[in-house]
């Protein structure tokens, strides 16, 4: 991916909440390990029950999320699926087809966690943003 581009992904990045914390230069550090990906039209990008390895971020035009064959929801550019396969190897628990031509940023756990190791200040983010849902999850299942 050029320059350009990661800076592009990079300012879509900070609007996923996992991320958001994250500084310009993590950003594009992230955005950077990245894979771009087109599907054509009704392209499966991933199975339900398949093993998740990483994190879509879809960047032009829009996909499906489909449960027992039935459209549960309607992806549109910025929004993003598998954040859960960076920290776990879980099933995918829906099956995500694009509905016309598409293009995400696909970055998988490996590299993911590669960048994440070459700087302790992104991994310590990256944690700080974790405790902090896992907080928000534990006071909403409390009330």
């Amino acid at each position: 991916m050029d320059k350009k581009e990661a800076e592009a992904v990079a300012h879509q990045l900070a609007k996923v909440p996992l991320f958001a914390t994250m500084t310009e230069r993590q950003l594009r550090a992230v955005a950077q390990v990245g894979l771009l990906r087109s599907y054509a039209d009704s392209e499966r990008v991933v199975a339900q029950g398949e093993k998740g390895v990483g994190f879509y971020l879809l960047l032009d035009g829009k996909m499906d999320v489909k449960s027992a064959g039935k459209t549960v929801a309607t992806l549109n550019p910025g929004s993003f699926f598998g954040e859960m396969a960076l920290f776990e190897d879980q099933a995918r628990t829906a099956d995500v087809v694009s509905s016309g031509p598409s293009r995400c940023m696909v970055l998988n756990r490996w590299e993911f966690w590669g960048t994440l190791s070459g700087d302790p200040d992104l991994l310590k983010v990256l944690m700080v943003e974790l405790v902090r849902r896992l907080r928000g999850t534990t006071r909403a299942l409390s009330e």
